[in-house]
């Protein structure tokens, strides 16, 4: 059981934490023991997300939610569509939709929130594509290194995501990922590494200085989102699946 409420100008806040991804979205409330899910999918606009929300959650007590959007979040807003999911997502009122506050943060920036334990970590999503985050004493900075050049005119995300997985392998795939990962470290002086996302499983050894990342650190993240003591610094970027 995941109790994260407290008491906030004299009522009890309890959040409703929605991750939301390209098969799946999946809540989690405060106090309660298991996520629920329901298919998501090329079909799944705003409107039926929300309405397979309230359905899955309909017996919890919630007031405000927590959306891990796969898609770039800039001001809590997003700013660019999900790529495996139905258009529609830019300019929709969540708020008004929910009739409850709700806060957003790009997916890959909510499981890193749900996976810090302190210091400087990078969070590394390897699922579809290539999703990014760090947090530094606290503060929270989504990334985008999915897209910067690697090598042979290929992006990061080419090579430890999906399509790079699917061309070269799982075996030199691997290679790749303990490469990516010693080289961000370097360079963005990481003192740990988390790695999350559908394909992390695949590994059969971790590079130095990392862990891997549990998928229920998503609601654990989107809790967090609502308490003071960790900061999103700049509310954007992109997916992990």
């Amino acid at each position: 059981m995941l109790d994260f409420g407290w008491i906030r100008g004299g009522d009890i806040v309890r959040i409703l934490s929605i991750d939301l991804g390209g098969t799946h979205v999946k809540v989690l409330a405060t106090g309660e023991r298991e996520p629920r899910k329901a298919i998501s999918g090329p079909g799944m606009t705003p409107r039926r997300m929300v309405a397979a929300v309230k359905r899955l959650a309909a017996d919890w007590r919630y007031n405000v939610l927590s959306l891990g959007y796969p898609g770039p979040v800039v001001h809590g807003r997003p700013v660019g569509e999900p790529r495996n999911l139905a258009p529609g997502w830019v300019g929709f009122d969540f708020c008004k939709a929910f009739g409850k506050p709700v806060r957003i943060l790009n997916d890959a920036a909510m499981q890193a929130l749900g996976s810090y334990q302190g210091g400087r970590m990078l969070f590394l999503g390897l699922g579809t594509g290539l999703g990014s985050a760090m947090i530094v004493d606290g503060m929270l900075e989504p990334m985008e290194l999915a897209h910067l050049p690697y090598k042979k005119g290929r992006t990061y995300e080419d090579y430890v995501g999906l399509r790079g997985l699917e061309r070269l392998g799982k075996k030199k795939w691997r290679r790749a990922v303990a490469d990516v990962v010693m080289r961000l470290k370097a360079a963005l002086e990481a003192e740990e590494i988390v790695l999350g996302g559908g394909n992390a499983k695949l590994l059969k050894t971790l590079p130095a200085d990392a862990r891997l990342g549990d998928n229920a650190n998503a609601f654990i993240g989107g809790f967090r989102l609502w308490e003071r003591d960790v900061t999103p610094r700049r509310t954007a970027r992109r997916k992990t699946r």
